[in-house]
This record gives structure tokens, C-alpha cells and sequence, in this order.
């Protein structure tokens, strides 16, 4: 089975490649630190399964594997996270992924990874109890995707919701003053809107 690996801790990369090549059916193929080298690992080594984070700076796993998923709609794709976040589950289950585990569960990534190979569909237990509530709420709401907006963009749009500066977001989401006002750009002209005030209000509205 070959793995392709996309972690922006390096430390975690490397101890997952070390516990997960002990297993003889494991190879490791190609590891990656953003969600762009993902993608780019992706199209060159066609792994059997993608084991990848979800919060990474550059591109977050969630817009990769959306990139992947439109590209090569069989691929398998597992994402390993610290994050139990419910938005993060909904659009993992709508852009098609197979699974959604916790990095605490070291002990079950390996028959994940084997699980998700062999066609199934893998969710942590603590997803589980979730899934229904989970699927209930994503089909009341619009998804992001929808209005075109990427995952770097909905993270600032909820800071803006949330009353936040410019450089408090930089300084939360680890970009620059400059990325976030680029950002803002594009989000106003992708929603046709004005001004902060109408981002905040089309956010509780449409997609909180």
C-alpha cells in the first residue's frame, strides 16, 4: 500500500513514517508540510491513500483534498487532525473524503489506513457520535464551497464575524497584514460586497 504523507510538523511526518514503514505492507512514498505540496505529490505519485492534516499554512488539507477530489474523484483520502471541529467534519464528508481521525489515536491510524485502502469509510469514535447531528447540520446549510470561498477565507470571515482587526487576524492565522487585506478583497468581490459590516452580517446569515 502506498502512502503519500502531508503534515506541516515535521516531527509528527517523521514519527508517522517511522511507526506506520514498520508495517510490511506500508511504504511510504512521498511526505509534504502544506496542502499544496499535497497536491502536487499527489498528481506525481498517485498514492493508494493520502494521510493528511487539516490546519496547515499555504493551503489547508480540506482545499487540497477538494483539489485532489475534483481531479481524481477515486481517491482515497484520510485526514489525521487534533482539531474535533465540526465545520472541519462537514466539509470533509462533502468534498468526499474517506475518513477523519484524531492524532491522539496513534493505535488507530494503521487499521484506518487499511480500512479506507480496502473502500471503507473511516470516522474516529468521537466523530461518530457526531455524524448525525453533523449531517443534519450540513444539509440545512450552504456550504462554503458554494460561494467560492476557500478555507483561508471562511477563517477570516468568521474573525471578521467575531469583531476581530486586520492584524489580530494576521497574528491568529499566522499571515501577514497584507495576505489578510488581499484576502478581504477577494471575499468582498467574490460575495458583491462592501465593507466588513456586510461580511459579518452575510456570514450569521448564510453559513454560520
Amino acid at each position: 500500500m502506498k502512502i503519500l504523507l502531508i503534515d506541516d510538523d515535521k516531527l509528527v511526518c517523521s514519527s508517522l513514517k517511522i511507526i506506520l514503514s514498520a508495517d510490511p505492507e506500508i511504504s511510504i512514498i512521498g511526505t509534504g508540510n502544506n496542502g499544496k505540496e499535497g497536491v502536487e505529490l499527489f498528481h506525481k505519485l498517485k498514492p493508494d491513500v493520502l494521510l493528511m492534516d487539516i490546519r496547515m499554512e499555504v493551503m489547508s488539507g480540506l482545499e487540497a483534498g477538494e483539489q485532489i477530489l475534483a481531479s481524481y474523484p477515486q481517491a482515497r483520502i484520510l485526514y489525521l487532525t487534533t482539531f474535533l471541529d465540526d465545520d472541519y467534519i462537514i466539509k470533509a464528508l462533502h468534498i468526499g473524503a474517506k475518513g477523519y481521525m484524531l492524532k491522539q489515536n496513534y493505535e488507530s491510524i494503521l487499521p484506518a489506513l487499511k480500512a479506507v485502502y480496502a473502500g471503507q469509510n473511516v470516522y474516529g469514535s468521537e466523530i461518530i457520535t457526531k455524524l448525525p447531528k453533523l449531517i443534519g447540520k450540513a444539509n440545512e446549510q450552504k456550504s462554503i464551497s458554494d460561494y467560492g470561498i476557500t478555507e483561508k477565507e471562511y477563517e477570516i470571515i468568521t474573525k471578521i464575524a467575531d469583531g476581530l482587526s486586520n492584524k489580530e487576524i494576521a497574528e491568529l492565522l499566522y499571515l501577514s497584514e497584507g495576505t489578510v487585506r488581499n484576502n478581504i478583497s477577494s471575499i468582498l468581490e467574490k460575495l458583491d460586497l462592501r465593507d466588513r459590516t456586510q461580511i459579518a452580517i452575510f456570514y450569521y446569515k448564510n453559513i454560520r
